[in-house]
C-alpha cells in the first residue's frame, strides 16, 4: 500500500512512464526503446495536465464569475475534483477496494471475462469516492467496499464494450478507458442519440467539426471554434474586453495544443501496444488485450472540448431551474468536458447530440448530488480534506466530477442505506 500511496502521489506523469517501461521490458522490448516510450509517455501527460491546467486555469474564474454575476446561491457546492479524490483515497477501504480491483482484473483476464488491462490507478479515486460515500452512510468497511468495486466491475464491462468504437472514433488502437466517471454516461448518449434520430429536423444539424470545418474552411477551424467559445465565456463572465481577448486566445491555444500533446504521448504507447499485441499473440492467439487508460486523451477532440465549453453557462442555467435542485456548480464547472468523451462517439461526434446528451448528464448529477450531500459532505470530514477557497466547511457539498454522483454510484449509495 506504502509503494502504491506513492505512486499515486507522484502522479500520472511520474507513474505511468514507469509503468509503460516496466510492460515494454515484459513484452520484449529493448531497455533503450522500453526507455524512450515511457519517458513520451510521460512527456505527453506532461504536456496533457499543462494545457488541460491552462484551460481550467482560464475557465475557473470565469465560471466563478459567471456565479457570483448571476448571484447564485444554493445550499449545496461542488467542491472539485480534487476533494473527491481526497475522500476517495482518504477513507478506510482503500487497501481492500485497491488490491481487490487488481486482483478481479486479473482473475477476469486469466478467464477471459474482460480485455481490459486497468492501468490508470490514479482514477481508481473514482469508484473509490462511491465508497468513501458509502462509508459515510454505513459506517461499514466491507459494505463500502463491496460498493466501490461494483462500481470498477460495471466500468470494466463498458470498457470493453465502448473500446471498438471509441478506438475507431478517436484513432487510437488497442486502448480502452475504464473511467468510473466517463464510461457510466455511455448508455445515456446512446439514448439521447436514438431519441435524436426519431425527430425531423434535429436529426438532420451536422454539426461535426471536421465536416464544419470542410464546409466552412478557417470559420470551422478548431481554433476558431475555441476563439469564438472563449469569447462567449468572457461575456458571461461580465470581464473586461481584455480579459475576454486573453481567455479567447487561451481557449484557441487549447484547442490546437491538447491533439498535439496526446499525439506525443500515442507514439510510446504504439510501441508498448505493439509489442503487447506481439507477445500475447503468441501465448494467446485468438484473444485481444486492450490497456486501460485515462480519458484525458480523448478530450483534445474539437467536438468534446466544445461541448464541455457549452456546458459551463448551461449548468448554471439548468441549476436554477431545474425544481428541487440545490447543488450549485462551482470548482468543477471547467471539468465537466470530462463528462462527455466516452459519449462523443455514439452520437457520432456531433456537437449538438453531445451536448444534449450532456444536459441530461448535468440534470442527473444536480439531482444526485442534491440527495447525498449530506453523506458527501460526511464522508470529507472522515477525510479530513483540505477545502477550496470560497468553499465552506459547514457548506453542504456534492462532487459533480467523480462517481459518487453518476447514476450508478447514486444508486449504490441508496442501496447502501438498507444497510445502516
Amino acid at each position: 500500500m506504502s509503494i502504491i500511496k506513492t505512486l499515486i502521489n507522484m502522479g500520472p506523469s511520474v507513474m505511468m512512464p514507469i509503468i509503460f517501461f516496466i510492460l515494454a521490458i515484459v513484452f520484449g522490448v529493448k531497455i533503450g526503446k522500453a526507455f524512450k516510450a515511457g519517458m513520451l509517455v510521460g512527456i505527453g501527460f506532461v504536456g496533457i495536465n499543462l494545457v488541460i491546467g491552462l484551460l481550467l486555469g482560464s475557465l475557473g474564474p470565469a465560471a466563478q464569475a459567471m456565479v457570483k454575476r448571476f448571484g447564485l446561491s444554493l445550499t449545496v457546492v461542488d467542491p472539485g475534483w480534487p476533494v473527491g479524490s481526497t475522500i476517495g483515497w482518504g477513507s478506510p477501504i482503500v487497501p481492500i477496494v485497491v488490491f481487490g480491483a487488481l486482483l478481479i482484473n486479473l482473475i477476469l483476464l486469466i478467464f477471459n471475462l474482460t480485455k481490459t488491462v486497468n492501468i490508470d490507478i490514479f482514477n481508481y479515486w473514482h469508484f473509490l469516492l462511491t465508497g468513501g460515500v458509502v462509508y459515510a452512510v454505513t459506517n461499514n468497511v466491507a459494505i463500502a467496499s463491496a460498493g466501490s468495486l461494483i462500481h470498477f466491475l460495471v466500468t470494466l464491462f463498458i470498457a470493453d464494450r465502448t473500446a471498438p468504437r471509441i478506438q475507431k472514433s478517436f484513432n487510437l488502437k488497442g486502448v480502452s478507458f475504464a473511467h468510473a466517471t466517463s464510461a457510466i454516461y455511455v448508455p445515456i448518449g446512446i439514448v439521447v442519440n436514438w431519441i435524436i434520430e426519431k425527430i425531423p429536423g434535429l436529426r438532420d444539424i451536422d454539426a461535426n467539426p471536421d465536416k464544419i470545418t470542410k464546409k466552412f474552411g478557417i470559420m470551422g477551424e478548431p481554433l476558431t471554434l475555441g476563439t469564438m467559445l472563449g469569447i462567449v465565456l468572457g461575456i458571461l463572465a461580465g470581464w473586461s474586453i481584455t480579459d475576454i481577448l486573453t481567455l479567447a486566445i487561451k481557449v484557441a491555444a487549447v484547442m490546437v495544443l491538447l491533439p498535439a500533446m496526446i499525439n506525443v504521448l500515442v507514439e510510446g504507447l504504439i510501441t508498448v501496444r505493439d509489442a503487447a499485441e506481439v507477445s500475447l499473440k503468441k501465448k494467446f492467439p485468438d484473444r485481444e488485450f486492450y490497456i486501460g487508460l485515462d480519458t484525458a486523451l480523448l478530450v483534445g477532440d474539437p467536438a468534446v472540448l466544445a461541448s464541455g465549453l457549452l456546458l459551463i453557462p448551461a449548468s448554471l442555467l439548468l441549476a436554477i431551474i431545474l425544481p428541487g435542485n440545490k447543488l450549485l456548480p462551482f470548482v468543477d464547472l471547467a471539468s465537466l468536458v470530462f463528462l462527455v468523451p466516452m459519449v462523443a462517439p455514439y452520437c457520432k461526434n456531433n456537437v449538438v447530440r453531445i451536448f444534449i446528451s450532456g444536459l441530461v448528464i448535468m440534470t442527473l448529477i444536480l439531482y444526485a448530488g442534491t440527495d447525498i450531500s449530506p453523506y458527501y459532505t460526511k464522508a470529507a470530514k472522515i477525510a479530513n480534506v483540505t477545502l477550496p477557497s470560497g468553499v465552506s466547511s459547514s457548506t453542504s457539498m456534492a462532487g459533480i466530477v467523480g462517481g459518487a454522483t453518476t447514476p450508478l454510484g447514486w444508486l449504490i449509495i441508496k442501496l447502501s442505506m438498507l444497510f445502516s
